[in-house]
């Protein structure tokens, strides 16, 4: 497949250049699949708070959220990584071994609770049609995701839009404990696509500059904003 690059932090060579593609990296928020989440709100503790109550897991709302955000931070800040990245259904699972009132199972118990938090919090989850054209234009070519997103409840989330199929795999950082824009996400997804020694043959697309633009060319990789990218291909509204 060959596709036409525009690199536009370029702009001492030609607009448009030609490359021989050979792998694509898809971010997934903000590019795959549109989203709004509230994790400040009063209502998504006092959701997950009551739910818990017949999970035999005794926590008021405000404790629920103080404890949550509390545990997340220290998480973080006693990380050695320079961008670190927690799994919440740890977080939860530390939660409700703390606050149970019957035996359970808080390795469950955290994953469960993981997923009714992020569901509780939800205020928007659609997926982008254009982008779903865009993977589809690529599809034959090998496809991956890198997502500062965690496993428990985002590969479901791929799943139930019929995107996870797609790609030949997905890193989420809570599978390795930083975020982007460490490298070693990207040099992991070369080396799993076999184009370690070809970065220059392979796309990065995302909605951040920090994150999927900037990380992509200190490795060699093209990169396109994904909004650039459906324009590029006239999928824009």
């Amino acid at each position: 497949m060959v596709v036409v690059i525009s690199d536009p932090a370029r702009k001492d060579v030609n607009i448009f250049e030609s490359c021989q593609i050979k792998g694509v990296i898809f971010d997934c928020y903000q590019t795959l699949i549109d989203i709004r989440t509230d994790e400040h709100s009063f209502e998504t503790y006092n959701f997950v708070s009551r739910w818990l109550a017949y999970q035999g897991i005794k926590i008021e709302p405000n404790k629920l959220w103080d404890t949550y955000m509390f545990k997340v931070r220290n998480r973080m800040e006693h990380s050695e990584e320079i961008y670190p990245e927690v799994k919440v259904e740890e977080i939860f699972a530390e939660i409700c071994r703390e606050n149970s009132v019957w035996k359970i199972d808080e390795n469950k118990l955290g994953v469960e609770t993981s997923r009714v938090f992020r569901a509780a919090s939800i205020r928007k989850l659609r997926p982008f049609l254009q982008s779903i054209k865009l993977i589809e234009h690529c599809i034959n070519i090998p496809k991956c995701i890198i997502s500062n997103g965690q496993r428990v409840f985002s590969e479901l989330e791929l799943r139930f839009f019929g995107l996870y199929d797609y790609f030949d795999f997905v890193i989420f950082s809570s599978d390795v404990g930083y975020q982007k824009p460490d490298l070693r996400l990207f040099m992991t997804a070369l080396k799993k696509m076999g184009l370690e020694l070809e970065p220059k043959c392979v796309m990065s697309i995302g909605d951040s500059y920090e994150n999927e633009i900037l990380p992509a060319k200190k490795l060699g990789i093209y990169s396109m904003h994904i909004e650039d990218a459906w324009k590029h291909l006239g999928l824009s509204d």
